[in-house]
């Protein structure tokens, strides 16, 4: 270790709260490397074409020289409110989250990248901090003032001149956003687990109006900036807009535009939120130099564990130092196949999905409620009462040999209802252990009873894009409602979200389909801070009809 990075104990750490705008000389409690000294700038304005200032805070530091910057946007607050680290006593489950005070949320960590002569920048987008204007997250005007800030970033006297972004969910999607506008300055990327696709991944699930974590993260916009007259209200956008219309289009960033550096990480968990657009943005990137780290594991946890410090230094070490290290030697993907809760074995792979994976049907047959390698001739049919929360129906198949599950699967089924013009089709895949107990898996970050997968369908969404559908991922288009005629038996595909699982001889896997959500619990009593979804249509009885004609069936993405 180099002697910068050494720190003085002797030195008293500055409170967040004695920074003053402007230039400041304080003092960080890193973490990784001790009391570290640095120089703050607080509130530095930069004025937008349109003659908006921005608001920016600096960290840099405490030498003369020019280094390469590590930038971050959002509108959660650039000035450490609320801290981090303050979340654990929220939410207990989070797991450890070891970062300076002067970490703003899901932020890259001063304590960490200036004593490693890196300049850090975190930008309040507009209509946070001291930034004004219209506050509408995620969508094309924040990337156009993410794109003008890199370059003014990278003019300034202590920068190199070469701009990297990181940072968390929120920090993630602006990222993409910023990326498909290409800005000459940006030359590296690390966008660590982010939606893309706000109407599939957050504020729809399979056509399901999420009224859980989507509203419950609107209001909290809406509670941080009490001041502010014009944030845009996506919870009566949710209300307005319920298919895939325009409105949904044009938050979605053009992904295969990008062609910055990328290390990109997904996970297993976060289902329902950041994990399906992880996996897209990285499949669609058109970028020649991308990574993908794929963990099962818990997102904050994950981002600023230390080994994955060091793999984004690394990665920034290369592209922004332009140092001759190794990393263009690091295998594309990496990816950890769980056993079980937080035990998994970390593999590598030339791409995603995996080359070589052997999508194998497992049929469904309601007459014994098992699955099976071989197509079910005999027709049967089971039902579960949509109405009720405790009540769903489970096939199970147990494995004879290890088997490793990794990628998305695709539940096809042939559904009917006799009580209304629409279902509501909740599904899961568990995992039972040799003696039949559920084995739990991390789910929505902080949640830790989850299982392997969760997909959700409405039947009227049923219709698919067979353009981007492939034989493991179907991809609805959402763009009409076809409602079922009493007595039809129709087909739907359910989208299984991807995961990474291993199954050992005599281990079980478990297909339930249910009215209403499989998992439930939270870790934080009476805050919606998990996917939810209280407005649904289902009424009575639900039927699933397997064998003959019926094949209803799992498609499995078996890697070994």
């Amino acid at each position: 270790m180099t002697r910068n990075l050494l720190g003085n104990p002797q030195l008293t750490v500055t409170d967040v709260n004695d920074v003053k705008e402007g230039l400041n000389h304080i003092v960080v409690d890193s973490v990784q490397f001790g009391n570290q000294e640095m120089i703050m700038e607080k509130d530095v304005a930069v004025e937008m074409k349109d003659g908006e200032k921005l608001y920016v805070n600096i960290f840099r530091p405490n030498k003369e020289g020019q280094f390469p910057v590590v930038m971050s946007a959002d509108t959660y607050g650039k000035d450490n409110k609320p801290k981090i680290t303050n979340m654990g006593a929220q939410w207990p489950t989070l797991g450890p989250i070891p970062t300076s005070s002067f970490t703003p949320e899901e932020s890259p960590d001063p304590g960490f990248w200036v004593p490693q002569d890196y300049v850090v920048v975190k930008l309040a987008l507009r209509g946070s901090s001291k930034s004004n204007g219209v506050l509408s997250p995620w969508s094309k005007r924040e990337a156009e003032d993410y794109y003008e800030v890199i370059e003014w970033a990278a003019q300034q006297e202590w920068s190199n001149g070469n701009v990297g972004t990181n940072g968390v969910s929120y920090l993630a999607v602006t990222q993409w956003w910023v990326a498909s506008l290409n800005p000459p300055h940006l030359k590296a990327m690390i966008p660590w687990e982010g939606l893309n696709d706000m109407y599939r991944e957050v504020a729809f699930h399979g056509g399901i109006p999420d009224t859980g974590f989507f509203r419950f993260w609107i209001q909290g916009i809406f509670a941080r900036w009490t001041d502010n007259p014009n944030i845009e209200d996506l919870i009566q956008a949710q209300k307005d807009h319920p298919l895939f219309d325009d409105y949904w289009k044009q938050r979605q960033a053009p992904l295969h535009q990008i062609k910055t550096p990328l290390l990109a990480c997904a996970s297993w968990s976060t289902q329902g939120l950041h994990n399906r657009g992880s996996f897209e943005e990285f499949k669609q990137a058109s970028s020649e130099d991308k990574w993908l780290y794929i963990h099962g594991r818990k997102e904050w946890e994950s981002y600023y564990a230390r080994e994955n410090l060091e793999r984004q230094k690394a990665f920034f070490d290369y592209y922004l130092k332009e140092e001759d290290n190794d990393w263009k030697e690091t295998p594309t993907v990496t990816y950890e196949v769980r056993d079980q809760f937080y035990k998994g074995e970390f593999k590598t792979a030339t791409a995603f999905p995996l080359p070589n994976t052997n999508y194998t049907p497992l049929y469904l047959n309601a007459k014994d409620l098992t699955l099976n390698q071989n197509a079910v001739n005999e027709e049967s049919s089971t039902q579960y009462d949509s109405e009720n929360e405790q009540d769903d129906v489970r096939f199970s198949y147990t494995f004879d040999h290890d088997t490793e599950l990794v990628g998305n699967m695709n539940l096809k089924l042939w559904v009917s209802t006799d009580d209304a013009d629409d279902m509501d089709l909740f599904a899961g895949i568990k995992k039972l252990d040799r003696r039949g107990n559920e084995v739990h898996f991390p789910d929505f970050n902080h949640i830790e009873q989850g299982q392997v997968a969760t997909g959700w369908l409405r039947a009227s969404h049923r219709e698919l894009d067979q353009d981007k559908s492939t034989i493991a991922q179907p991809w609805h288009k959402h763009e009409q409602e076809l409602k079922l005629n009493k007595g039809d038996i129709v087909p739907v595909e359910i989208e299984l979200l991807p995961s990474g699982t291993r199954f050992k001889q005599g281990e079980t896997l478990v297909v339930v389909v249910k009215g209403s959500e499989i998992v439930k619990g939270n870790s934080t009593p009476g805050m919606k801070t998990r996917y939810e979804h209280e407005e649904r249509v289902n009424k009575g009885l639900h039927h699933i009809h397997t064998g003959g004609q019926y094949d209803s069936q799992l498609i499995i993405p078996v890697t070994k």
